[in-house]
């Protein structure tokens, strides 16, 4: 049997294990609402207030905690505008940016798979 392309052997013979690097990949990216955040950073930089409103459901807490991780993961960064009143924005950095691609095949992806409210097709 052929191997799938992001599975590597494991430490049993014969059983496989996901990929290291897809792994680390989908725990960052794979918490809720850190693909929305993204997906509106791609567009170009945003205040705090503007991801709160154009991620629907995200609470000013996760949004903060989300922004921070993304940080700390040097995908995006923090800038603090003079005011009065003091702005913060946040925009991508290039490894943040480097995710665009990835970002249009999923979209792709899911508007060829996932219809609207329903499971992917084939599952």
């Amino acid at each position: 049997m052929e191997s799938a392309p992001h599975a590597v052997s494991g430490h049993e013979p014969g059983v496989e294990q996901v990929d290291h690097g897809v792994a680390r990949a989908f725990e960052l990216l794979g918490k809720r609402w850190t693909g929305m955040i993204l997906a509106m950073l791609l567009g170009g930089p945003a205040y705090f207030g503007e991801l709160r409103r154009r991620v629907p459901g995200v609470s000013e807490r996760m949004l903060s905690d989300r922004l921070t991780e993304l940080g700390s993961a040097q995908l995006v960064v923090r800038e603090v505008h003079d005011g009065p009143p003091l702005r913060v924005s946040y925009r991508l950095t290039e490894t943040g940016a480097a995710l665009e691609p990835a970002f249009n095949e999923l979209a792709r992806w899911a508007e060829r798979y996932l219809c609207e409210g329903e499971q992917p097709v084939g599952s």
